[in-house]
């Protein structure tokens, strides 16, 4: 009878681990289908909270919404803000699910995520809003070119853009940890490289081109009065 009672000793042990472990186990049930209801909520109320603020007019008119639909996506940056908190609310249940079950690696793993979907949303915001500046800028130098009746204006326009644009990119991908210094750095090279080809050609092959384009930019105040005086001169 003592060696039946000994056999059944591991016996107990396992059931009493399985007893204790099966109310964890209920409550992270609990908690991840409260959670994912939370979360249909929460991205409901972010899309109608943004289209009321007229957000998803800034990402079009910014060109956002555009590239995304370029790039083959259904949905507009509006849309994009919904599942981020759709799936921020997710994992949070999902961490506090595994917690309470104890298991730590997975839990630390969640946690790095979670904490790393804030800097998408602010990296997208900074795009939003970034290429919507960019492109003021671009249209704002548009518009005086042409009233100064400069030549090129919508090539200036659009290097003033993509200028822009390009130190947009950079804030963004630096908010959300992406290439770090190689970026810059690169993204220094290559502007230098640029203008550097530039004065080079300019100063070998392109200062008749470069002297033509100046002058019709910015004539000088003499010549103009001449040539104003000369249209005045003929019948």
């Amino acid at each position: 009878m003592e060696n039946f009672g000994i056999h059944l000793e591991p016996m107990r042990a396992i059931l009493f681990q399985i007893g204790a472990f099966l109310p964890r186990l209920l409550i992270a049930v609990v908690v991840v289908v409260a959670g994912w209801l939370l979360a249909k909520v929460a991205r409901f109320a972010v899309v109608k909270a943004l289209r009321a603020i007229n957000f998803n007019v800034l990402t079009e008119r910014s060109g956002l919404d555009g590239f995304l639909r370029q790039g083959g996506m259904a949905g507009d940056t509006t849309t994009i803000f919904g599942v981020l908190v759709y799936w921020l609310v997710i994992l949070a249940a999902l961490l506090i699910a595994f917690n309470g079950l104890g298991l730590t690696y997975i839990t630390d793993l969640l946690g790095r995520v979670v904490w790393f979907v804030p800097n998408v949303f602010v990296a997208l915001l900074v795009l939003a809003f970034g290429a919507y500046f960019a492109r003021f800028i671009g249209d704002t130098v548009i518009t005086y070119c042409r009233n100064v009746k400069m030549q090129d204006a919508l090539l200036l326009g659009k290097l003033a853009q993509y200028a822009v644009l390009a130190f947009v990119v950079l804030i963004a991908l630096d908010q959300i940890k992406v290439g770090g210094d190689i970026i810059r750095e690169s993204f220094l090279i290559l502007l230098g490289g640029v203008v550097f080809a530039i004065a080079l050609a300019f100063g070998l092959g392109g200062k008749d081109w470069a002297a033509e384009r100046i002058e019709e930019w910015w004539p000088r105040r003499g010549k103009s009065l001449k040539d104003r005086a000369d249209r005045d001169r003929l019948p």
